[in-house]
């Protein structure tokens, strides 16, 4: 068996899908989480961007049904994080309206990021090595402290965090370890980016946000696909079986290998 099919294998990702099949899916499997975790919803961050989107269509129509099942009320919390001025921040808002959210909190991260910031600058000194965070540094900082108050609102709420991870991005290891990395429940990672644009178009994700360049909006002029080097349509031909340029699958194949840590279990003797 090649790398390239064990990837596949281990991420679960089909060559094609029935989009209606995968959205029913994804929404028994947030309905029966909660039901088992006695939860009274499901908490979701939305970025602006399309992954984050359709975790929030899933999760809104995943509640509604348990709202009409039940006869009591479930919650989906939209939770919008910007660091400062986020300039995107209306498509945030404009996923919310187009998922009729009737809850939603803004929770802004830019003093706490800017205070853990300055402590381990105060650590650098302390070291002899006087020097600034580097700038992924400090994006590391920002996807933490994101998921610290996501998970502050999910324990007094009691809330399941979910995750917007996905096949793509497991791939390549493009999240921050115990950032946005760090969720309960993923509803996304059997997909790849490909797929995920399929399932925004049936859901109804704004097409601002479906024709927006992925970015991680960690620092000013980062995407997606200019700090990996590939494109999310050679990834997503990659995961689906199809011959990609050698280039390209030994850059992806690199990627994979160099972030093992990510995926795998805490090690331990």
């Amino acid at each position: 068996m090649s790398l390239q099919e064990e990837i596949i294998n281990r991420f679960g990702v089909k060559p094609q899908i029935d989009v209606d099949a995968e959205i029913r899916k994804r929404v028994d499997f947030l309905k029966q989480y909660v039901t088992n975790a006695g939860a009274k919803g499901l908490l979701i961050a939305i970025s602006g961007g399309i992954d984050s989107a359709v975790a929030a269509g899933l999760c809104k129509r995943a509640t509604d049904e348990l709202s009409a099942e039940s006869g009591q009320e479930y919650m989906t919390l939209g939770v919008f994080q910007p660091y400062g001025e986020q300039v995107d921040i209306a498509d945030s808002y404009a996923v919310a309206e187009a998922f009729q959210l009737k809850h939603t909190v803004e929770t802004n991260i830019e003093e706490a990021v800017n205070e853990v910031a300055l402590e381990v600058e105060q650590g650098f000194k302390g070291l002899g090595q006087p020097r600034h965070i580097s700038v992924p540094g400090k994006g590391n900082i920002k996807a933490r402290i994101r998921m610290v108050a996501q998970y502050a609102l999910a324990f007094d709420l009691n809330l399941i965090v979910v995750g917007t991870d996905h096949a793509s991005e497991a791939l390549t290891g493009f999240y921050t370890k115990w950032g946005d990395g760090a969720v309960d429940i993923t509803p996304l990672s059997s997909l790849n980016k490909r797929q995920i644009r399929q399932l925004a178009e049936r859901l109804g994700v704004p097409r601002s946000v479906i024709d927006k360049v992925p970015t991680a909006g960690l620092w000013e002029g980062q995407t997606d696909e200019k700090e990996l080097g590939v494109s999310y349509e050679h990834n997503s031909d990659y995961l689906e079986g199809k011959p990609v340029p050698s280039d390209v699958q030994a850059k992806l194949e690199q990627h994979y290998r160099k972030t093992e840590h990510k995926r795998a279990p805490i090690p331990g003797i």
